[in-house]
């Protein structure tokens, strides 16, 4: 089953996403002579996939949900006894241990241990093991297949291929690839599925297009590569043909490549076009086939988001001003086509991640956020669109203004609130304690205390920021100067306004208004 290609077909089985993608990163796989075919949550999705992916080498963890590690091992040394199992886990103890080795693995390695060097050691003594397995610098008496070169030439190595072998395969002038994301599908990942998505798609090809030759992979556990080959009259058909495949699988996405003469092209058509168009499905999901041509022409590149302002703004209570500059970011980020979608996708959750810190730093009951948003985490890890990721991101504010609300609309807070809002109507004023306590007809000694004990800081403190935050406007939309500016906001000394500034803002004045033009 497993098949001999020369390169060293990769399996990863943990139940953490943040693990699996850690090893993905650890080691530079395609120089060392590994390819990483693809990756699982559970030994049982494990099982579905060895059948198409024919790894061999699996990389597991022990305690995963539906089918542990243990077991999953147990069932490939049955039905599978070349595949060699490598355990990657936090459980040092003895019977792990123990039960790993007795069901046949090659080596037991634990998390906190795990350096790179000695991952790739296990991985060589895994190879080893191997029966007939050849290397990848091993030399070949033998032509390669069709097979052996093309995924060769998917992994960008540079390939010596015999033209008159390739002709054969492939008799036509022109080559273009169409690649199927699974990904949203309900039975992705199922053997049985995949198998029936090759053979539509080359049924549909073979009908419609009377001279086609087509060769198709996988190129992970969810992607479907199909290389056609056709003269040139046929490539305008090509892409029709594809359209009606994409209509008749709505939950499937399709990309296709220009078209190209060289075979030998096939490795960076795949690399820069093909999985290109697949990842800018992300935001383009109701386009039923994406081609270069179907892109826009324009794009307008998204502001970097300032999350300093933004903290700021927040940590003042500015909420609604906050999220609206946070939304319409992410709405400009959804229209920037180029950026890679886990990076899409890491600045929502790192967002959401700091919204929840911030407002349990200022003291708000984050108890019910904080248990929804490793839910919010995994939608949208799962999200298969820019606009079902925007949408997350507006129900979790949504939960994050209901947690504020409650804590606004709390009797304690609603009389903070009567006394922060006379001092925003009078911070121009030479305002006092004395002058907010006989407006509301309370001691100021009560006063100085409700302060103290429902707010994250006291009056003079309270009065100050709200006074600097008026002289940042005016500094920026004002020709006053900064000793006017001072009086403006209810200072009456120019040189104890710079020194508050620089508390709050941590520069003076003038280099507050520089760095804000340059910036």
């Amino acid at each position: 089953m497993v098949k001999d290609d020369g390169i060293c077909r990769i399996l990863i089985v943990d139940d953490e996403i943040l693990i699996r993608q850690g090893i993905k990163h650890y080691l530079d796989w395609e120089s060392e002579g590994f390819q990483i075919v693809g990756e699982a949550s559970n030994g049982q999705e494990a099982l579905e996939m060895i059948e198409v992916l024919s790894p061999h080498i699996i990389i597991t963890d022990i305690v995963m949900p539906i089918m542990n590690g243990e077991e999953l091992t147990r069932v490939v040394k049955e039905k599978y006894p070349q595949i060699e199992v490598i355990i990657l886990s936090s459980y040092g103890e003895f019977d792990y241990v123990r039960s790993a080795f007795q069901c046949g693995v090659v080596d037991y390695i634990l998390k906190p241990k795990l350096e790179a060097q000695s991952l790739l050691k296990v991985l060589k003594t895994a190879v080893k093991r191997i029966p007939g397995f050849q290397s990848r610098e091993k030399e070949l008496n033998v032509s390669l297949s069709i097979d052996q070169i093309i995924n060769r030439l998917v992994l960008g190595y540079d390939v010596h291929f015999d033209s008159k072998q390739i002709i054969r395969a492939f008799p036509y002038s022109h080559y273009s690839l169409l690649g199927v994301d699974l990904k949203k599908h309900p039975s992705k990942g199922a053997a049985e599925f995949l198998i029936q998505v090759k053979t539509k798609v080359e049924n549909v090809f073979n009908k419609k297009i009377s001279e086609v030759s087509y060769y198709s992979f996988n190129y992970d556990p969810h992607i479907i590569v199909f290389l056609l080959n056709t003269d040139q009259d046929h490539m305008t058909r090509v892409k029709d043909v594809a359209n009606q495949l994409a209509a008749s699988q709505v939950a499937c996405g399709f990309a296709l490549t220009e078209g190209f003469q060289s075979f030998g092209q096939l490795g960076g058509i795949l690399k820069n076009s093909l999985l290109k168009l697949l990842n800018y499905r992300f935001y383009f999901p109701d386009i039923l086939v994406l081609t270069e041509r179907s892109l826009p022409k324009t794009v307008h590149r998204s502001e970097k988001f300032n999350l300093d302002w933004f903290t700021e703004e927040f940590g003042n209570k500015h909420f609604d001003s906050s999220f609206h500059y946070l939304r319409n970011h992410a709405l400009k980020l959804s229209n920037c086509f180029f950026v890679d979608v886990f990076e899409y996708k890491s600045f929502i959750s790192n967002i959401i991640f700091n919204i929840t810190i911030l407002l349990g730093n200022m003291n708000y009951d984050i108890k019910e956020l904080e248990q929804s948003r490793y839910s919010f985490f995994k939608l949208i890890d799962e999200a298969h669109s820019a606009n079902e990721t925007i949408k997350l991101l507006d129900c979790f504010i949504e939960e994050a203004n209901k947690c504020i609300f409650l804590m606004e609309n709390r009797a304690e807070n609603i009389t903070m609130k009567k006394f922060m809002d006379y001092i925003k109507s009078h911070y121009a004023e030479p305002l006092t304690l004395t002058d907010v306590a006989t407006y509301f007809h309370f001691n100021p000694s009560y006063i100085s205390s409700y302060f103290t004990t429902h707010n994250h800081e006291g009056f003079i403190d309270s009065l100050n920021r709200i006074r600097i935050e008026e002289a940042c406007k005016l500094l920026l939309n004002e020709t006053a100067t900064i000793a006017e500016i001072s009086e403006m906001v209810g200072f009456s000394e120019h040189s104890y306004f710079c020194k508050v500034f620089k508390k709050i803002k941590g520069m003076s004045p003038s280099q507050y208004k520089r760095k804000q033009f340059i910036g």
